[in-house]
């Protein structure tokens, strides 16, 4: 005879007692993504009088976190989740090689193993990545704080070569076998910009497992990573920039050739040597133009492939007069030689190359050497990247609109990023041309001269205090036409940052632009760039050579 009644519901997730006495709670969460195989969560309750009502809370718990999607859905740990993301993430090849080598040399010794299942816990977390940051801080071989000798070398060596001739142990620069001696470990942090790049990677990998349901949170969100790095470009002087070319030309005239182009196009390095004689465009009654379309670099197997900019972007360079004549004559020298060994001249070939032919480019890596040693001889402290850095503020400090500053630099953002680096300079120059603009006006009516007209300070080197600097910069860039009218001022906290001051000295700054009238402001609004009835655009195109280098 059947029984009446509802039927009874079968019960989720089971309590099972364990042999040392403790409840193991486990509900079952879906199917691992990444092995395929049933996922369960597990709790486990130590004995105590309110054990099984404690055990039951535990059930319910874990069963809203699968109700509500808030559980991880995986075993698989940070290792696992971040060699998928390598997989999948589209990146330049050589930031993807940067990417994999901070995984190697600092994720991976200490993240690689643990559970994506405790890091997707909100704060636990954050807690391990606000450690594993400290650890990157403190010591960038991850030392424990016990003393050891930091070897040279992995491969079998002799930790010191002073046999029978001792020297001072502290002579690294006079003496080759004690810059090759094996020395205690001296603990050296991380830079705050290598160490934001490491956040980046698992930011974006944590962000790709939120995507894919291997977690619920991105606990990276919410963790402390380092602030933005204070650009600080120190471009060799003029003399400097002079005293190396020269050492150059004397050199070898193809050298010469190469660091005198680079420093007058500002071209990276990479694109410099992948410059083909076809890039150049001759025009009648005019000087010629530049196009840099590639650039080249060292794949994984150690061969040189091409590739595009930095940025993505093709653009185009004009050149002057003494460009294109050191232009005709390199290509005048290349073609003396080609004809010398009875070989046909390829208009599609490198302009700089280590063949007579152009079939082969020059290696970067050879290029940064042969500066290096260049300027170790010369005595001289800078890089071959800071020649960019010279022409970037000589076109500056020469006036050049920021926008045609960044694109002849290949800066992408229409001039963001070289308004970020180049602050300084442009607000030096900007200022010192807003004071000698030689545009002629009839004198104002007395009445419409205002009584007590605020206005921003005029950059005078340490003269002006934090918020004067500040308002400084910023007029600079609403006269250079970055920040158009009715566009928003950066937020208060983000310029206190980004200029090392409290917020209350990024609002002082602020409130001299509004009581000069070139921004308005309201409660509870973001102070943005005044509009004028009568506001004029004007531009200015300047013929520039760098200083020092005709």
């Amino acid at each position: 005879m059947a029984t009446s009644g509802k039927p009874r519901e079968r019960t989720r997730g089971n309590i099972t007692r364990l042999p040392s006495g403790s409840l193991r709670v486990r509900v079952y969460a879906g199917q691992d993504p990444v092995t395929k195989k049933p996922f369960y969560l597990d709790e486990t309750v130590p004995p105590g009088p309110k054990q099984a009502k404690e055990a039951e809370q535990v059930r319910t718990k874990l069963l809203n976190q699968v109700d509500e999607g808030r559980n991880p859905k995986t075993r698989a740990n940070v290792g696992q989740l971040i060699v998928k993301y390598f997989e999948v993430i589209d990146v330049d090849v050589q930031t993807l090689r940067a990417y994999r080598s901070k995984y190697k040399n600092h994720i991976e010794p200490l993240l690689a193993a643990t559970p994506l299942s405790k890091l997707g816990q909100i704060g636990t977390g954050v807690e391990i990545l606000d450690s594993f940051y400290a650890v990157l801080r403190r010591c960038r071989l991850h030392c424990d704080g016990k003393e050891f000798i930091q070897h040279r070398t992995t491969q079998p060596h002799q930790c010191d070569e002073h046999e029978g001739d001792r020297c001072s142990r502290d002579n690294p620069k006079g003496c080759r076998r004690c810059r090759r001696m094996c020395k205690p470990h001296v603990c050296k942090g991380l830079g705050d910009s290598t160490i934001r790049q490491i956040h980046w990677i698992l930011s974006g990998a944590l962000d790709r497992a939120v995507v894919w349901g291997w977690i619920a949170v991105n606990p990276a969100e919410h963790a402390s990573k380092p602030g933005l790095p204070t650009p600080d470009p120190r471009p060799p002087s003029v003399e400097e920039v002079a005293r190396i070319l020269t050492a150059a030309w004397e050199d070898d005239e193809d050298w010469g050739a190469f660091l005198s182009t680079k420093t007058t196009t500002g071209n990276r390095r990479g694109e410099m040597c992948a410059l083909r004689w076809s890039d150049r465009e001759r025009r009648e009654g005019a000087t010629s133009v530049l196009n840099v379309r590639r650039s080249v670099f060292e794949n994984d197997a150690g061969e040189l492939e091409e590739k595009d900019t930095k940025t993505h972007q093709q653009r185009r360079v004009v050149l002057d007069t003494a460009d294109d004549e050191v232009f005709d004559e390199h290509e005048a020298r290349c073609r003396q030689r080609i004809e010398e060994l009875g070989v046909p001249f390829d208009p599609n070939g490198y302009m700089f190359s280590p063949v007579p032919d152009g079939s082969r480019p020059l290696h970067p890596n050879l290029v940064s050497k042969r500066y290096a040693r260049l300027v170790k001889r010369l005595g001289i402290d800078t890089d071959l990247k800071n020649h960019r850095h010279y022409n970037a503020t000589e076109m500056i400090m020469a006036g050049y609109n920021v926008r045609s500053a960044a694109g002849r630099l290949g800066h992408s953002g229409g001039g963001t990023t070289t308004l970020r680096v180049y602050t300084a300079w442009w607000s030096e120059a900007d200022q010192r041309a807003a004071g000698t603009t030689p545009v002629r006006l009839p004198t104002r009516p007395a009445a419409s001269r205002p009584v007590a007209a605020k206005t921003v300070p005029e950059p005078t080197g340490e003269d002006l205090t934090p918020y004067e600097r500040i308002a400084a910069d910023l007029q600079g860039a609403i006269d250079a036409g970055i920040l158009a009218p009715g566009d928003p001022l950066p937020p208060e906290k983000a310029l206190a940052a980004r200029y090392g001051v409290a917020p209350s000295t990024a609002h002082r700054a602020v409130a001299l632009l509004v009581a000069a009238g070139h921004v308005t402001s309201s409660r509870g609004k973001r102070a943005t760039v005044s509009r004028g009835d009568d506001d004029l655009e004007t531009a200015a195109v300047i013929d520039l050579r760098p200083a020092g280098l005709v």
